[in-house]
């Protein structure tokens, strides 16, 4: 019976980076990972394949709209089995660069389910019915989540898909429907509507990306809306019909109303995730879930002596990087180290085309907590970068306490903001002020002076709006 110092179940951006750790701070670690490639949902059908196509799907569109007015004259000419397959190439390799960093690290990659079997125990299931089991000191749950289900509607993957399905088809849709008008559906719908698909977003609440800030919110929905995607808010769905050749979809407003059946030919369940514990063996150790399915954890300690969790398994947002975040600081605790993340300073972007980013709080929270702020915008439309670029839509808002100037939240619409928000995740993770990043200097001409006119704008001394 092989034996660890840590055992990780799943190899997702949790699980391998956990492991990854583990191996720099001389535990003996192994990952058991049930899919025939580690980096789990992000690497193999979420984050990474998704970023192709989005990128693809941006050249195409700019090919067939921006290129002319730029002096280039091109007719483009979609190939949708090459996009795909760039897509598979690229994730190829990023899971093969895990491999590569396990052996680095001295980390073993057990291939089969996993399940805990008891104290200090986990149970593998491999392909062929095989089972072995290792003992580990510590074991660290990181399973991830999975897509969520909706009641009347039977995901499919031919005509009614969920994420996985939405980035392998096979065809352009001729018309998409969206289930849901969160991060995954409006990233998935903006991909197939710029290859050529009419795409409706049904969505249950009044707006769109619930615990985004509400003025970028609305801001967000009118270019999507500018660009040909259609929303139909506040509609409850209450059933799907897959047929050979589409899906009969029925929904009724939720202020009530008469129903109504929209037809395509693909729909796309996009309502969020649940997490993955299912068949873990948590019984065995005497840990139990709540009614959705997390783990309770205090320090990504769960219940059981010996057990922790990380990631989607958990509370809080469902990204890749709070789980990195937690996979770090999990393993430095097992190690003896003071293991630490700040959960109120994970960035969260939509990587649509423009972008949205933020970090922090929004207004809606900072009023409901009663808390006075100012408030710092400049908009995209004069910032020199941007303008050259033809990419003038959208606006950066600060927000800083009122008195202390401490920032407090910051919201990105605009090109490229997900390579900026970080600036402002490292100023609030060392408290500064709205001051100190208005009086950094920054590099002319570039889309990020537009941060530091933000910044200057909470004081009132925007300069170039």
């Amino acid at each position: 019976m092989a034996q660890y110092d840590v055992v990780i179940i799943g190899g997702g951006p949790g699980g391998y980076n956990a492991a990854i750790r583990a191996g720099q701070l001389g535990l003996k670690a192994a990952v058991v990972e049930m899919r025939e490639t580690l980096g789990g949902t992000c690497l193999n059908v979420g984050c990474m394949p998704s970023k192709a196509l989005l990128h693809a799907s941006e050249l195409y569109e700019a090919a067939n709209t921006e290129f002319a007015t730029l002096g280039i004259e091109v007719k483009p000419k979609l190939n949708l089995p090459q996009m795909q397959k760039q897509k598979a190439d690229s994730v190829g390799q990023l899971t093969k660069g895990i491999e590569f960093l396990f052996k680095k690290n001295k980390v073993d990659w057990v291939k089969g389910r996993g399940r805990i079997a008891g104290a200090g125990k986990v149970e593998v299931t491999a392909a062929d019915g095989a089972v072995t089991t290792l003992e580990a000191q510590n074991i660290v749950i990181a399973t991830g989540s999975e897509p969520a289900g909706l009641p009347g509607v039977t995901v499919d993957n031919d005509r009614v898909l969920d994420s996985t399905g939405a980035l392998a088809l096979p065809q352009v849709p001729k018309h998409l429907v969206v289930i849901g008008a969160g991060i995954i559906g409006l990233e998935l719908g903006s991909v197939w509507r710029r290859l050529g698909a009419k795409v409706t977003v049904v969505e249950f609440l009044d707006r769109i990306t619930p615990g985004m800030d509400g003025e970028v919110a609305k801001a967000f929905q009118k270019a999507l809306a500018k660009q040909g995607m259609e929303f139909r808010l506040g509609m409850k769905v209450t059933g799907g019909k897959a047929g050979k050749g589409g899906v009969a979809l029925t929904m009724e407003p939720v202020a009530g109303g008469a129903a109504e059946t929209i037809e395509a030919d693909y729909v796309l369940l996009a309502i969020g995730r649940r997490p993955f514990t299912e068949g873990l063996g948590l019984e065995t150790v005497g840990i139990e879930t709540d009614k959705r399915g997390f783990i309770a954890a205090d320090h990504w300690k769960t219940s059981a002596p010996g057990v922790w969790a990380i990631g989607d398994v958990t509370l809080g947002p469902m990204l890749a990087h709070k789980a990195e975040e937690e996979a770090v600081a999990c393993i430095e605790a097992i190690a003896g180290k003071a293991g630490h993340v700040n959960y109120g300073i994970i960035p969260s972007v939509v990587y649509t085309a423009p972008e949205v980013a933020w970090v922090g709080k929004t207004e809606e929270e900072l009023k409901a907590e009663g808390r006075a702020y100012k408030v710092g915008k400049f908009p995209f439309l004069a910032n020199s970068r941007a303008k050259i670029n033809h990419e003038t839509e959208g606006f950066v808002k600060v927000l800083a306490d009122a008195a202390t100037d401490e920032i407090l939240g910051a919201h990105l619409f605009g090109p490229s903001v997900s390579e900026m928000v970080g600036e402002y995740a490292v100023a609030m993770e060392f408290r500064a002020a709205s001051e100190d990043v208005a009086r950094t200097c920054h590099p002319h001409p570039t889309r990020s002076e537009a941060l530091r006119q933000a910044a200057m704008g909470v004081e009132g001394w925007t300069m170039q709006a």
